[in-house]
């Protein structure tokens, strides 16, 4: 009888990684924003603890932190999908300060209507924008290089022009000019009055509203800032997560090169993301020029880096393709309620830098991890 040979023994198929089952706890782990939904909770619940009768969470209280964490929102959805896309901007400070002394120039010292002033900064913001980009793309020079140059040249042609044209930085009588503009109620002053107003007198939501006699609300309205932070933040959450340019985007910061070979117009998306970071920088300077009513050269300092570790906090990984808008939005709230609450609780306001560098270094630790955990690397 001929030997039989051994048979073979049975190999389990590789399970795809694509349709491998995920447990719900691993899934979790897996979301951008779970660090920042972490760290919002116990930053909330620190200063209930610490500051919660200081008047912190008070109506007043709630606009102040809700107005310091919207400005660091507006910024931080341009860096989010930058850096989703593979690339940073380091020039968005320097941007901030440019813009408005465009605004004051044209407006104030011009003599030109407002609203032109707003739209050549917008125009001239967009164009330096894609300039960045293009050189980004066309070179292949890492962003932080070209971006970095960018925010000492545009430092310094916003002070040049600021002292040549009127001998000094700050430029005011911007409030003068606002009155009566078409769009300048677009970028000042609060919404709602009349409904705050009205709850307050007829009582309907007791203390929140109501102030000293009736009629009278505490909070006059919404703050347009917030207005502002709250639909770029939709407007960047449902570009990234449900549409078309959306997935170009992650595709773009996860892989260029196999993004191309796929048919992702990767330098046409990179472009239009420096673009849109230097749209969100001008908003945030048309907002502050009209606050203040003035413009000064040397605002928007380490703004860039106050949006970059928004991003990072909020869960994005600094080697793009991974991130968040909700996350960044989070970590904005994250910092305006420290800003403010180390001031109600009275600590020293110095300390706030040193919480920044703090989180910043946990947060890159963590974001270490979970790209570990998606790539499988060791």
């Amino acid at each position: 009888m001929a030997d039989q040979p051994f048979p073979q023994a049975q190999t389990a198929p590789e399970v795809d990684e694509r349709i491998r089952k995920r447990s719900p706890i691993r899934k979790a782990l897996m979301r951008p924003e779970l660090g920042a939904i972490c760290g919002t909770i116990l930053v909330f619940a620190f200063f209930l603890g610490v500051a919660g009768d200081s008047g912190m969470f008070a109506p007043e209280g709630i606009v102040n932190w809700g107005v310091v964490s919207a400005q660091f929102a507006i910024i931080a959805v341009g860096a989010c999908l930058l850096m989703i896309a593979g690339e940073f901007d380091l020039s968005v400070g320097s941007m901030i300060g440019f813009s408005g002394i465009v605004i004051a120039l044209v407006s104030v010292t011009g003599g030109y209507p407002l609203w032109l002033g707003i739209l050549v900064a917008f125009a001239c913001a967009i164009s330096i924008g894609a300039l960045n980009g293009y050189l980004v793309v066309k070179t292949g020079l890492p962003s932080f290089i070209v971006t970095l140059a960018s925010l000492y040249i545009l430092r310094g042609l916003t002070i040049f022009a600021a002292v040549v044209t009127t001998r000094k930085t700050i430029i005011g009588g911007v409030r003068d000019v606002t009155e009566g503009d078409p769009i300048g109620w677009l970028f000042g002053g609060t919404l709602f009055k009349g409904l705050f107003v009205w709850l307050a007198d007829i009582g309907i939501v007791g203390k929140f509203v109501a102030g000293s006699r009736a009629g009278q609300p505490i909070v006059e309205g919404i703050p347009i800032l917030i207005v502002w932070a709250l639909g770029l933040i939709l407007f960047g959450h449902i570009l990234l997560t449900r549409t078309k340019f959306g997935n170009w985007i992650f595709a773009s910061g996860g892989d260029a090169q196999a993004a191309r070979y796929v048919g992702v117009p990767v330098n046409r998306v990179k472009i239009l993301m420096f673009m849109f970071s230097a749209f969100c920088a001008t908003v945030f300077a048309t907002l502050q020029v009209i606050e203040f009513g003035s413009a000064a050269a040397d605002r928007g300092l380490l703004k860039e880096f106050e949006a970059i570790i928004s991003v990072v906090i909020g869960g994005a990984l600094l080697t793009g393709g991974y991130g968040s808008v909700v996350g960044a939005a989070l970590g904005a709230l994250i910092f305006g309620v420290v800003q403010q609450g180390l001031f109600f609780a009275g600590v020293e306001s110095s300390l706030f830098r040193v919480f920044l560098g703090g989180i910043l270094l946990i947060a890159v630790i963590l974001n270490t991890y979970i790209r570990r955990m998606i790539t499988g690397e060791r």
